[in-house]
């Protein structure tokens, strides 16, 4: 059976760009739309990417935002938003003791405006039931050596296919693609203060000195809360794995051996 619809998750890094140029090649079944879920915290040069990747396509592209996901933190940080959601290191200054904070960013910011959306499209209002034998093809633009990030959707209406997983491509291999395609390289799609990032994703984001400068200014922020003040919770905030300063960590120091160990954000959006 044909589904209602065939949808994009567009990340709008290398996987999904490739993918999203793919099906314009026609290498992979055409779709209705493409998705991105825009979270208001990714680094310049992807906005500038999706930006220059929606002229080349011939379907459309639907931004969706849920919340503005920076500002959400900067308010949880001064008490005017009710939590933070994204997945900060934390240390007790007492104790030493690390740990984790959970991560709702990607549920809340990205997976749940793109069902919405996807609702929107098949006619749906509010709380309203869909159609009995609506489906939804939903493609992922995940790579063979992403292959842990392949998730049944929790939406029984929606199912989530791997078109790069299917035809054996890596990440390496979707570079290959656009640049024998004539394509420019994608930047990575990330939030610029993503607690996941690499060593060297760190360096690349320092490089630039704007959104250096407010990564360091919310690292702080995470730290000189409301609640830390008050003594409700004793526990600091970090944007990196050390639990330093973002602006102390001497990356030239880093083990690369522990980049092995960051958590890729879930496999329910595209990258």
């Amino acid at each position: 059976m044909n589904p209602n619809l065939r949808i994009l998750s567009l990340g709008a890094g290398v996987q999904s760009s490739t993918l999203a140029l793919k099906i314009k090649h026609g290498e992979i079944p055409m779709v209705d739309a493409a998705i991105f879920a825009d979270v208001k915290g990714e680094p310049k040069n992807v906005y500038t990417w999706l930006n220059w990747l929606e002229k080349q396509l011939n379907y459309p592209v639907f931004r969706v935002t849920y919340r503005d996901l920076k500002q959400d933190i900067l308010d949880a940080a001064v008490g005017k938003h009710k939590a933070f959601t994204a997945p900060f290191y934390t240390k007790n200054p007492t104790t030493g003791k690390k740990g984790l904070l959970r991560r709702q960013c990607t549920a809340d910011y990205k997976i749940k405006p793109v069902i919405k959306k996807v609702r929107e499209m098949l006619g749906l209002k509010w709380g309203e039931k869909r159609k009995k034998g609506t489906s939804v093809e939903m493609m992922m633009g995940i790579s063979i050596d992403e292959v842990f990030r392949v998730k049944t959707n929790p939406i029984k209406y929606i199912t989530n296919v791997y078109p790069l997983i299917d035809e054996k491509l890596s990440r390496e291999d979707c570079k290959k693609w656009m640049k024998e395609k004539g394509y420019p390289t994608p930047p990575r799609s990330a939030c610029t203060f993503c607690p996941y990032h690499s060593t060297e994703e760190w360096l690349q984001i320092k490089q630039n000195k704007e959104e250096w400068a407010e990564v360091v200014a919310m690292d702080k922020a995470i730290r000189d809360t409301e609640k830390f003040k008050k003594g409700d919770n004793n526990d600091q905030m970090f944007l990196h794995r050390s639990c330093v300063p973002i602006d102390e960590v001497d990356f030239g120091k880093e083990d690369p051996q522990m980049d092995l160990f960051n958590s890729e954000c879930e496999g329910m959006c595209g990258n």
